[in-house]
């Protein structure tokens, strides 16, 4: 990688799904500017996930910016609410942030317009996504269509593109694909109620998930767990 290679915006939580879209950038070139919300997630443990996936993966900055979420609440994830343990539902759960993926890709395009950058990566995806409505292909696309109207590059025919490899992919496929990078997944963090002594709960939603691709992919599965998902 070169300072003449293209930089890339990537929104790096600390996820598995994140570390892999992050890696999957730097395969196709560009210089990561890693960018990492701080909403007061009751998670907080993955924000030091993100600072040792943005080290390892190379990242050329890395912010981690607060946008204080609890201020709106509305989630389990940033309000007073108990995280489910009883299993994957058919319905939206109530570990879905309003609008969260709308905030978090507004902000990572205000920083690529002001840098420069014309790519935003995201590591969402509508297969195994626990219902959440902001991870399918026609929110990225309806995205695209906003930045090329909201901003000034886009306005001018700099158009921007936001990629979300993952959005076609099982958890399956994803850890594959981690493995496939040369990615150490123990580095990620996915549980959304962590348990004592930084282990993933194993019960929510997140864990399951991605016990399941472990599972499903037949890949090691390197994630320390409280209680072994069902």
């Amino acid at each position: 990688m070169t300072q003449t290679s293209p930089a890339a915006v990537v929104l790096l939580s600390g996820g598995l799904d994140s570390m892999t879209v992050a890696a999957l950038a730097r395969e196709r070139g560009f210089r990561l500017m890693a960018l990492t919300i701080d909403y007061n997630q009751r998670h907080k443990v993955e924000l030091d996930a993100a600072r040792r996936l943005a080290a390892a993966l190379g990242a050329e900055r890395h912010v981690i910016l607060p946008v204080d979420l609890t201020a709106f609440g509305g989630s389990a994830l940033t309000a007073d609410i108990d995280v489910p343990k009883d299993g994957l539902k058919d319905d939206i759960p109530v570990t879905y942030v309003p609008a969260r993926n709308t905030i978090f890709l507004s902000l990572a395009l205000g920083w690529a317009e002001a840098t420069g950058a014309r790519d935003l990566f995201l590591g969402i995806n509508a297969l195994d996504y626990s219902g959440y409505p902001d991870c399918r292909r026609e929110f990225i696309d309806a995205f695209e269509a906003l930045a090329a109207v909201a901003t000034k590059a886009g306005t001018e025919g700099d158009r921007f593109r936001v990629h979300a490899p993952l959005v076609a992919m099982t958890k399956a496929d994803i850890v594959r694909e981690a493995a496939r990078l040369g990615l150490d997944a123990g580095m990620s963090w996915s549980c959304y109620d962590p348990a004592p002594g930084d282990l993933h709960c194993g019960l929510c939603d997140s864990c399951r998930l991605r016990s399941r691709g472990f599972v499903e992919a037949g890949v090691v599965d390197p994630t320390r767990y409280a209680v072994g998902p069902a």
